[in-house]
C-alpha cells in the first residue's frame, strides 16, 4: 500500500507498517491535479483511493472515489459560486470516470443517482466509523469543571457543531422558546461551536426573542472538552437540515447522551431506534420533541441504552474491510 501525501505526517498515529510506503511529494497548489497525476504517471499503482472528494484530472488507473454529501444541491446558497461550481463539476465527472464510488450513506448514494443519473451498480454504501476513544466522562467534578471553563451552569440541553445555516439553529431557538413554558425554568439550551458562515441571524433571534441568559453560546470547544460537555447535556440536540452522515450523533449516544435529531437526509440511517427524530423544518414538531424528551425520563433511558447498540454498527475497521473488497475486486 502506498499513501500519497504533500508534506511529511505529522501524525503520531501514521501507519509505520513494512506494507505500507509514504509517498512525500510537495507541491504548492492544485496537488491533485497536477503533483499527483504527474506521480501516477510516473509510478503507477494498481488502483486509486481516493478518500475525500477529487480526483486528479489525469487518471491512468482504476479508481474509486469517494462523495460524502451532495450539500451544495440540497442548500446551495451556503456555498459560494465557485465552489458549488466546482463540487458539481467534479462529482458530474466522478459518475462518469470512477471506476467505483463510496458514498457515505444511502442517502448520498440516492442523491447521487438523483441527480447526476449515476449508476447504482457503481456504488457502495460504507458507513463511517466512529472514535473508539471517545468515552463517557461519569466523574461529576469533571464535568463540572469542563462546564465552569464554558460559562455553562446548571442543566442544559447541548447543541454542539459548526455554526451556519444548514444545522437549522434559527429554528432550534424557536423551537426552545415556544417549549420553554413546559421545561424546567432553569434549564438552558447551549449552542456551542466555532462560526461557520451566514451566523448573524443566529444570535439575532436569541436576542430578539428575549431569550439571553437562556441560550448559552460559548464558541468553540476543545477537543479535549466535548466529552465532558456531551455527557454532561440531559440531551444533544441536532436537528440539522441536511446530513452526509451525522458524526456527532454517534459522538453523543457514545457519551450516553438522549439525541434527538432530524428524520431527514442520512439522519435516520445513523440514529436508527436510538433518537428521538422530529420534521426539521417545523418549529412545533422540535419544541414537542424538546418537551417530550426533557420530561420523559423512561424515553431518555432507553435512548442511551439503544445508543450503546447503535454505535456498535459503525467501525473504522469494519469500513477499512469492506473498501479492501471493493479494491480487489476493482
Amino acid at each position: 500500500m502506498r499513501l500519497y501525501t504533500p508534506h511529511p505526517p505529522q501524525h503520531t498515529d501514521w501507519p509505520t507498517s513494512a506494507q505500507v510506503e509514504t509517498r512525500v511529494v510537495p507541491w504548492p497548489r492544485l496537488w491533485t491535479h497536477l503533483r499527483l497525476a504527474a506521480e501516477l504517471r510516473q509510478h503507477p499503482p494498481d488502483r486509486l483511493f481516493v478518500p475525500a472528494h477529487v480526483l486528479p484530472l489525469y487518471c491512468p488507473v482504476p479508481a474509486v472515489v469517494t462523495v460524502h454529501d451532495l450539500g451544495y444541491k440540497h442548500y446551495p446558497a451556503a456555498h459560494r459560486s465557485f465552489d458549488r461550481w466546482y463540487l458539481d463539476w467534479t462529482t458530474r465527472r466522478h459518475t462518469r470516470v470512477a471506476q467505483h464510488i463510496l458514498a457515505d450513506s444511502q442517502a448520498t448514494k440516492q442523491d447521487l443517482i438523483d441527480f447526476y443519473r449515476a449508476d447504482p451498480q457503481r456504488i457502495s454504501v460504507v458507513y463511517l466509523g466512529r472514535d473508539e476513544s471517545l468515552t463517557r466522562v461519569a466523574d461529576p467534578l469533571i464535568i463540572e469543571r469542563t462546564k465552569a471553563k464554558y460559562g455553562v451552569d446548571g442543566d442544559y440541553l447541548l447543541y454542539l457543531g459548526t455554526l451556519h445555516p444548514r444545522k437549522n439553529l434559527v429554528r432550534l431557538i424557536e423551537a426552545f422558546q415556544l417549549a420553554r413554558p413546559q421545561l424546567p425554568p432553569t434549564l438552558k439550551l447551549v449552542i456551542a461551536g466555532q462560526k461557520g458562515w451566514l451566523y448573524d441571524e443566529i444570535f439575532a433571534r436569541a436576542q430578539s426573542l428575549g431569550l439571553t441568559g437562556h441560550i448559552l453560546f460559548p464558541g468553540y470547544v476543545d477537543d479535549a472538552d466535548k466529552p465532558a460537555l456531551l455527557s454532561g447535556a440531559r440531551a444533544y440536540i441536532f436537528p440539522s437540515l441536511y446530513e452526509g452522515f451525522g458524526l456527532p450523533v454517534l459522538e453523543a449516544m457514545t457519551c450516553q447522551t438522549p439525541v434527538l435529531t432530524s428524520r431527514v437526509s442520512s439522519l435516520p440511517e445513523v440514529a436508527g431506534d436510538a433518537a428521538l427524530l422530529i420534521d426539521p423544518h417545523s418549529s412545533d414538531d422540535i419544541a414537542a420533541g424538546l418537551v417530550r424528551l426533557v420530561g420523559d425520563a423512561a424515553l431518555r433511558h432507553r435512548l442511551v441504552e439503544q445508543g450503546l447498540k447503535q454505535i456498535e454498527k459503525f467501525s473504522w475497521d469494519k469500513a477499512a474491510k469492506q473498501i479492501l473488497e471493493i479494491l480487489a475486486k476493482c
